[in-house]
């Protein structure tokens, strides 16, 4: 097993790091960590067998690349282009072939499909128009896109505070429906229910989680309640970012960049949350965190303090302890376990 960071890099960091994950037998620990593919601010990336797709820049151009993995090295197999700002999102069905990007800066949704070779073909996008009351939300800015249960497929827009459904249909994107939040949210990223009938929607701006009923059949929503990510008393700025649900459907992690934390809450019988647990990250702005196949441990990386911190999870009460600190990894914002 091998725990694999992206992220900036412009101080110190030359791409994508892999940790080497050792097993004592109580426990695990993060060691040998080195720079395993060379690539300019690969700040989001997925891992689909030994195929590597990841968000790419080189001089003034962006866009993603396909790596194949082989024995710990990496072969360059394709890259696509763009000018302007990267992308912030990348999703793969691997069952489909297909490839999903945001891109926050330029306000599109782009849909790519890959061959066994990794060979990458543009399909289709759409901009979003708008912007929201906030400063951040001069105008759309598209943060998340990826798939529902039902396999149609979602975006979250910070700058318009909308959460947006579409089926790829005959090649091009066909808008389904949209949920909108209220103003200034700032819609970042969003994770479902393992029924498929809930969505938890982190808001980057307002540091709240809300939760929301949907039928993807007949594109009905029922907003159920938002809760705050933060504690009331904390008045300096914050961030929420990511947001991951537990397999069983019992809790909630969400990342709080500026608290510096990880909120945890539990998913009660209703849908509803409760609070279970905020816990410090041991380092600053945790932009990504995320767990093994068996969910006992989770791994945050801090992109501000070049760290990484990891715990053990109690499946019971969704609690983390921290069992290493102060893991040296530069400038990450992904975080992604490999496992056998």
């Amino acid at each position: 097993m091998k725990v694999w960071f992206g992220g900036y890099t412009s101080h110190d960091s030359k791409g994508i790091y892999t940790a080497n994950v050792e097993n004592d037998g109580t426990d695990i620990k993060l060691i040998n960590i080195k720079n395993t593919v060379e690539v300019e601010r690969p700040t989001y990336f997925q891992l689909v067998g030994d195929l590597l797709f990841t968000i790419i820049q080189k001089d003034d151009q962006s866009g993603i690349a396909t790596y194949r993995i082989k024995n710990g090295e990496a072969e360059k197999l394709d890259t696509y282009f763009h000018k302007g700002a990267a992308p912030c999102y990348i999703s793969v069905d691997p069952q489909k072939h297909l490839v999903f990007t945001a891109n926050y800066h330029l306000a599109t949704i782009n849909v790519f499909s890959y061959d066994k070779n990794g060979k990458l073909t543009f399909i289709t996008n759409d901009k979003h128009e708008g912007h929201g009351p906030r400063v951040e939300q001069d105008q759309a800015h598209p943060h998340f896109f990826d798939e529902t249960p039902a396999g149609n497929l979602v975006s979250c827009d910070l700058g318009i505070d909308a959460v947006d459904f579409y089926k790829l249909d005959d090649n091009r994107l066909k808008h389904l429906a949209r949920y909108q939040m209220e103003k200034g949210f700032g819609t970042r990223h969003l994770t479902f229910s393992p029924d498929g009938k809930t969505m938890y929607i982190v808001g980057e701006l307002s540091s709240q989680v809300n939760v929301a009923r949907l039928n993807e059949n007949t594109w009905e929503f029922e907003d159920i309640a938002t809760y705050k990510t933060i504690p009331d008393d904390f008045t300096d700025h914050n961030g929420a970012a990511a947001i991951r649900i537990s397999k069983d459907g019992k809790f909630i992690y969400i990342s709080n960049r500026g608290h510096d934390s990880i909120a945890v809450f539990k998913v009660l019988d209703d849908g509803k949350l409760e609070l279970a647990q905020r816990i410090s990250v041991f380092g600053s702005f945790p932009r990504d965190f995320n767990w093994d196949k068996a969910e006992k441990y989770l791994v945050v990386a801090n992109q501000n303090t070049n760290n990484a911190t990891l715990y053990r999870r109690n499946s019971e009460t969704g609690n983390l302890t921290p069992i290493q600190k102060d893991i040296s990894v530069p400038e990450a914002t992904r975080v992604l376990f490999e496992e056998d």
